[in-house]
């Protein structure tokens, strides 16, 4: 393998595969990427045989080959190089040479090979979507999924493909958030997955860069594929992405959706927001919750704590007539959902102090949050 390519470009595609790769792998060559070069450019491949993800990047490419290399300690290198021509060459004692400007390195490999296959599926249902889009549909809902990896349906994002619409949820026990979508899905087309929380990571750092991304699944498989631009370098990066997926049923998320009318309010998000985060300065790992006083055109916001103090504030002007109510909740579980959304209004609806709150907006957003017992 001998190849010339840009070192910015390098390291773009580097970057776009190095997280995939765990710091204690399995198998030493899970530590690696795989480079292998065609006549159209440079292939990158890494995975964690849960998920793999591969990048192909722009190169001249003089002599086709391959090898696998430490991805990290290859990144670091490569980032570091003193000029943008880089010279890459592998010689069949699984050594690779990486020539920039006066410095030159030898890098040791394994055989490629070794490698793992790179998961490939026959196409079962297909999709296109914005890449904003999704992106965006990701953020509304994973910050209120499970960080247990041992409580695995939970530790995801389900996607529920209907007619005409494409619905993702998420949930930890204590909280859920759920948005849809109106899209054109067609009844043969219709489907369920549940996504690791792992590979919703991965996607939502590699999405928002391009156009349209490819989403194709069956029942043990997903794939997203799509391009990149880096806007620094104007380099377009073909990406494809491919996870398992967990296996077994979604908790039954319509039983958590409030069926009794609620009393509403319509709430400047962004007032709210910073109102919420102030008072939660005081609160402390053991009391951990604010209190909202809901009464006739006034929410008081309050927290205490008996190592620290207590924090107050009052938000006038909002349309409200009913009796007061008052009740409690992690601050936490407020925030996640007011930074996720963006319109600058959002709705909040609750009844007594044991029954959740519910945030929802005009775009088919809603956030369930279980309340904690007033002390």
């Amino acid at each position: 393998m001998k190849v010339k390519l840009h070192r910015d470009h390098f390291i773009n595609g580097l970057n776009q595969v190095l997280n995939v790769v765990g710091t204690r792998a399995t198998m030493p060559i899970l530590s690696n990427v795989l480079i292998e070069a065609r006549p159209d450019g440079i292939q990158l491949t890494t995975t964690n045989l849960d998920l793999g993800i591969r990048c192909c990047i722009k190169a001249e490419v003089i002599e086709t080959g391959s090898i696998t290399l430490p991805v990290r300690r290859l990144a670091t290198i490569v980032k570091e190089l003193p000029s943008l021509d880089v010279r890459l060459e592998s010689s069949q004692k699984l050594q690779a040479t990486l020539v920039s400007g006066g410095s030159r390195f030898k890098i040791m490999g394994l055989a490629p090979e070794e490698y793992p296959p790179f998961p490939t599926f026959d196409e079962e249902r297909s999709f296109v979507l914005p890449q904003t889009e999704l992106l965006r549909l990701l953020k509304l809902v994973s910050y209120a999924a499970s960080m247990d990896e041992s409580r695995y349906q939970m530790n995801s994002v389900f996607f529920e493909f209907i007619p005409g619409k494409l619905t993702l949820v998420a949930t930890d026990g204590r909280r859920l958030a759920l948005v849809s979508h109106d899209m054109a899905v067609s009844e043969k087309n219709t489907g369920k997955i549940v996504l690791p929380l792992k590979t919703v990571a991965e996607v939502e750092r590699a999405l928002g860069q391009g156009d349209n991304v490819k989403l194709t699944f069956n029942s043990r498989q997903v794939a997203f594929s799509f391009d990149n631009k880096n806007n620094e370098t104007g380099l377009i990066n073909q990406i494809q992405l491919i996870s398992k997926l967990i296996e077994g049923k979604y908790p039954d998320y319509q039983q958590v959706l409030p069926k009794e009318t609620y009393s509403r309010l319509k709430l400047d998000r962004n007032l709210f927001t910073e109102s919420v985060k102030r008072v939660s300065l005081v609160v402390t790992e053991k009391n951990n919750s604010i209190k909202l006083r809901i009464s006739p055109k006034n929410i008081e916001v309050s927290a205490s704590s008996p190592d620290f103090g207590e924090a107050q504030e009052s938000l006038g002007g909002v349309a409200y007539e009913g009796e007061e109510v008052q009740v409690a909740f992690n601050p936490q579980y407020l925030i996640d959902p007011l930074r996720a959304v963006t319109s600058d209004e959002i709705f909040f609806e609750f009844k007594d102090e044991l029954s959740p709150g519910v945030f929802k907006t005009l775009d088919n957003f809603i956030c369930v949050v279980m309340p904690l017992r007033l002390s």
